[in-house]
């Protein structure tokens, strides 16, 4: 009997030493947790006029190209151009030798006294670049053939690929802006659009007039951004302070409720782009105040400091 007592005792013993260790441990745990303190830096949410935007694959190509032909049958003599060369209209572009000079000149190349030449100019018809060139000098051409290609300068446009779904955006814009390969931004008119789609891409395909005076190669790759939605007021945050888990299904925000502790506040988006996000749910004041950086990975409640 006495042993069962002891045994008893014992075990009541040793369960209140592993409660008081544990309460202990809870404690100690607790306290470390208060103690952690995250640097974070914060913005105040913005309310201004947005205008959300697609972005559209788009190339360069001229419009009007003057095809330059031999006026004659004969000998190219002489060419005074280059290929990507900028030509103006009237200027020389090639001299030829007529076939019936050429066979005068070797029958009489002793009489010192002819003065024949027999050489026809061809000049260039408008201004613009010499994209192509099919003969050089020596070549014998007949009358008609393809001697060079001018495109015009001012006829260059941008071809633009819209997909179906997003015509209804396109065609009721006029002006656009489209970004070059060097990140150079420049205006840009909706001036037509084509009556056939692409078979393969079966995107539509728009004509833009660029408002660029300079110079641009055919063929350029460029992005023209199409205005999808414009509002004249939005609660706006920029999107590093928008944090989301990994399916991209839930998104929130860290607003701090005094100096020195942020809680989680769930948040439904409107448009975004590379650098913004609109918020339309909930309504933030301004004076509010949002974890910009340092809020990844911190719990629903976190102790803060302002850097």
């Amino acid at each position: 009997m006495s042993t069962k007592i002891s045994f008893g005792f014992n075990f009541l013993f040793v369960l209140l030493i592993i409660f008081a260790t544990s309460c202990n441990q809870t404690k100690v745990t607790s306290e470390v947790d208060a103690s952690v303190i995250t640097p974070v830096t914060i913005v105040n949410v913005t309310n201004k006029p947005v205008t959300e935007t697609i972005d559209l694959p788009a190339v360069t190509a001229f419009l009007k190209k003057s095809i330059v032909r031999s006026a004659t049958a004969g000998t190219v003599e002489n060419i005074s151009i280059m290929l990507g060369e900028y030509v103006k209209k009237d200027q020389l572009l090639y001299a030829i030798r007529t076939r019936e000079a050429s066979a005068m000149i070797n029958s009489l190349k002793d009489d010192s006294t002819f003065a024949f030449k027999g050489m026809i100019n061809i000049i260039a018809p408008t201004s613009g670049v010499i994209s192509s060139i099919s003969h050089q000098n020596g070549d014998f051409v007949q009358d008609g053939d393809e001697l060079a290609v001018i495109s015009e300068q001012n006829s260059l446009v941008f071809i633009l690929d819209a997909p179906f779904e997003f015509v209804k955006f396109v065609d009721k814009s006029t002006t656009c802006k489209i970004q070059l390969p060097d990140n150079q931004t420049i205006n840009g008119n909706i001036t037509g659009k084509l009556p056939e789609m692409d078979t393969q891409a079966q995107t539509v395909r728009y004509v833009i007039r660029p408002a660029f005076t300079g110079r641009l190669p055919a063929n350029l790759n460029a992005v023209v951004s199409i205005i999808k939605s414009s509002r004249k007021e939005a609660a706006v945050l920029p999107k590093s302070a928008v944090l989301s888990n990994e399916i991209q299904t839930e998104f929130w925000v860290m607003k701090l409720i005094n100096d020195t502790t942020a809680i989680k506040i769930p948040v439904k988006k409107g448009f975004e782009n590379n650098e913004e996000v609109e918020i339309t749910d909930p309504d933030f004041l301004e004076i509010d105040r949002i974890i910009l950086t340092g809020s990844y990975g911190l719990p629903d409640t976190a102790r803060v400091i302002i850097k």
